[in-house]
């Protein structure tokens, strides 16, 4: 289980700088439709600021290993804060990434809780620490 638990961490650090990175460059305009028109910061500032995030958490995910349950309990918390953004993109009807329709962005909502999951479970958030297996065994 350590090496499928190894292997998430690292899929999810690079699945995170790789959406840093875009965030960045070539998909910068599609993140900033996402940003809900409430939100009080700039949209191409918000966009810049969740991109460096992104890559940040993401290196520290694949890089240090020793911090991965600090790492992923940071990532969780990250994908809960911006799934207010994820409910906006779908009650505002706003098109980015082929979210073209209702339906898919809908569908998009309830990917968010599976990454706060993954985050939390390559991280090693969710395993019980082994005192407490001694005590409960």
């Amino acid at each position: 289980m350590s090496a499928v638990r190894t292997a998430g961490r690292l899929l999810l650090g690079a699945f995170m700088i790789t959406a840093g990175t875009l965030h960045l460059t070539t998909q910068r305009e599609e993140f900033q439709a996402q940003v809900p028109d409430w939100f009080p910061v700039d949209e191409d500032l918000t966009v810049l600021g969740s991109g460096v995030v992104e890559i940040g958490l993401g290196a520290a995910f694949v890089a240090a290993p020793r911090r991965k349950r600090l790492v992923g309990g940071l990532l969780a918390a990250f994908f809960v804060a911006i799934f207010p953004g994820n409910i906006a993109q779908y009650a505002e009807g706003t098109d980015a990434f082929g979210l073209d329709t209702d339906g898919k962005r809908l569908a998009r909502l309830f990917f968010q809780p599976v990454l706060v999951l993954w985050a939390l479970w390559a991280g090693g958030v969710l395993r019980r620490r082994s005192s407490e297996r001694e005590h409960t065994d």
